[in-house]
Formats: C-alpha cells, sequence, structure tokens
C-alpha cells in the first residue's frame, strides 16, 4: 500500500446469515485503489459489486480479511467524513427544496449558514444546476434530480465518492448526458471515484480501471487498466481502443459466470 492508496482490500470477504443457510456476498476479494482513480464495478446481479461499495462505506461489515480507507477502518473514515455516497435513487426529501436537500449534511455537521451557502451555490454550479436552489425534487426531471444528488454528496468536498449505479434508471440519452459531465466533474475536481454499474459502455467510457465481478460469491476476476485518454468525447466509444477494452470486459464475464458456483 503506497501514500496514494485510498482503498485497500486484503483477502476481502462477507458472508450474510439467513434464514435459508449462509450467503456469500463477497469472497477473497484483493484490490487497491489509487488517489484519483475512477474506478467502476461491473458484473451480474447479486455479484457483490453493491456490498463492496457498502463495505467500503462502512454500511456492512466483512466477516473475514481486511479494507483500509484512507489507511484508516471504514469506520473511522466514515467519521472522519471521507467520502460521499449517491445511491441508485436520488433519496431527495419532498418537502425540502434542491438547496435545502444539499444543505442537510452541512447543517448536520454545524456548518455556519455563510459557508453552506457559498457551498451549495458551488456545487449547484459544478452539476450544472445553478438557479435551481429554491426549486423542489417534484419539479426537476430524473436526471436533474439525480445530479442534485450528486451535488449533495460533493457538499462537504470529501476526496472519495462512491456511486452505486446511479444512472441505471435513466434513459440512455440523458445517461450520455450525465456521463459526460461526471467526467468533467471528477477532472475538475481530481476526486476519486468508485462506480457501480451493469453497462459495459459506461464502465468503459468513463473509467481508468475496471473491475469484473463473477457471480456469487463475488471475486474480483478481471481488472482492466484503461489506456484511453483523460479527456473522452463520447464518440470515443466508436473507436478501435474502446471496443477492445469491451469485448475484455465482456469476456471477463462470461469467464465469471463459467466459474460459477
Amino acid at each position: 500500500m503506497t501514500s496514494n492508496t485510498v482503498i485497500s482490500a486484503r483477502d476481502l470477504s462477507l458472508t450474510f446469515e439467513t434464514n435459508d443457510g449462509p450467503v456469500h456476498a463477497l469472497k477473497g476479494v484483493n484490490l487497491e485503489i489509487e488517489k484519483g482513480d475512477f474506478v467502476s464495478f461491473i458484473g451480474p446481479s447479486g455479484c457483490g459489486k453493491t456490498t463492496f461499495l457498502r463495505c467500503m462505506a462502512d454500511l456492512e461489515h466483512p466477516t473475514g480479511g481486511t479494507i483500509t480507507v484512507n489507511g484508516v477502518s471504514p469506520q473511522e473514515a466514515r467519521r472522519a467524513r471521507a467520502y460521499g455516497y449517491v445511491f441508485q435513487a436520488a433519496g431527495l426529501y419532498p418537502w425540502r427544496s434542491i438547496g435545502g436537500n444539499i444543505r442537510l449534511p452541512l447543517e448536520i455537521m454545524g456548518y455556519d449558514k455563510a459557508e453552506q451557502a457559498r457551498r451549495v451555490k458551488e456545487v449547484l454550479s459544478l452539476v450544472d444546476l445553478a438557479g435551481f436552489e429554491q426549486k423542489f425534487p417534484w419539479q426537476l426531471s430524473g436526471g436533474m434530480q439525480q445530479r442534485a444528488s450528486i451535488a449533495r454528496a460533493l457538499a462537504f468536498d470529501a476526496d472519495l465518492l462512491l456511486m452505486d449505479e446511479p444512472f441505471g434508471a435513466l434513459d440512455e440519452i440523458v445517461r450520455d448526458h450525465l456521463n459526460e459531465q461526471l467526467l468533467h466533474l471528477w477532472d475538475s475536481t481530481h476526486k476519486t471515484i468508485c462506480f457501480v454499474t451493469h453497462s459495459i459502455p459506461e464502465a468503459v467510457y468513463l473509467s481508468t480501471k475496471i473491475v469484473v465481478m463473477s457471480p456469487r460469491p463475488g471475486r474480483i476476476t478481471d481488472v482492466i487498466e484503461s489506456p484511453l485518454p483523460r479527456q473522452r468525447p463520447l464518440d470515443i466509444r466508436d473507436t478501435p481502443e474502446f471496443i477492445e477494452i469491451a469485448h475484455r470486459v465482456r469476456d471477463g464475464l462470461r469467464a465469471g459466470h463459467g466459474d460459477e458456483v
């Protein structure tokens, strides 16, 4: 582990005890994520992608192995506000304005009103929602709501952003637009992003590193370092380099299914 290592998992396992017997969600996972990486996790439903993300966030607790965030336990990282978390659904409170939703973590953390206002304005601009502070969630499209959710996660300026399939419910046109915006956001803020997705094109387009996972018990079958440039227009998806990476991801997913037990 280097001084730039943000996430370090060593032989990480997690077994859920259920009435129908144990469910092995993760098994023998080893991975290091460096500062500034954009890492996508891809695999079939139930392969442990979200569980792994939740372990980073101290929302689930491993039953074997170790995981650290910024060199400390996930619990210590959570207490230090080391990460922002974006869920599959925007999860905005309908009775609070967009600005009020973004202010919520800042209020809980005790920022004064002037600092809250400054940060809300800054993150709304980052996600291209300037001028929408007084609107309510029901007045925004699904894509705009998800951008507001990202703004909320960015409000307290954590260096690590954990994103659990945030664009999965959106149509392809909106998704493409948000993928472009997210890349721009990552490039301008230099944050480390861990991103769960079921979409091969999305994983390849966004990532510096793609982690391919197998069906339960969730294991890593391949880690692909992307050779694509940091600046990526959408039409890069038509290039031979992009298509080659997508094929490798697809082959990794097939191989994982072949290993299923």
